[in-house]
């Protein structure tokens, strides 16, 4: 039994590793840089802190990068009767 043990703890130890290098190479994609965050908070427009505060930081940032990048997103016109 005490062999078995000997023999299985470090494939079980290898393979959890694995999967968790897995795991957190995908997180790194996903999660916001800090450098990000704070550029955001220093030089946000009014919408970006509206969808910051209506959608949360994923969306603001979005928004943020967009318009760091040069691209434009269609504008809400109102209408006025």
């Amino acid at each position: 039994m005490t062999v078995w043990f000997v023999f299985a703890v470090p494939f079980v130890v290898m393979f959890f590793a694995l999967f968790m290098e897995r795991v957190e190479s995908r997180l790194r994609h996903v999660a916001v840089q800090e450098d990000e965050v704070e550029e955001l908070l220093e030089n946000a427009r009014p919408d970006e802190v509206r969808a910051l505060y209506g959608h949360g930081i994923g969306r603001a940032l979005e928004m943020f990068r967009l318009r760091r990048r040069g691209g434009t997103k269609p504008r809400r016109t109102k209408v006025r009767a």
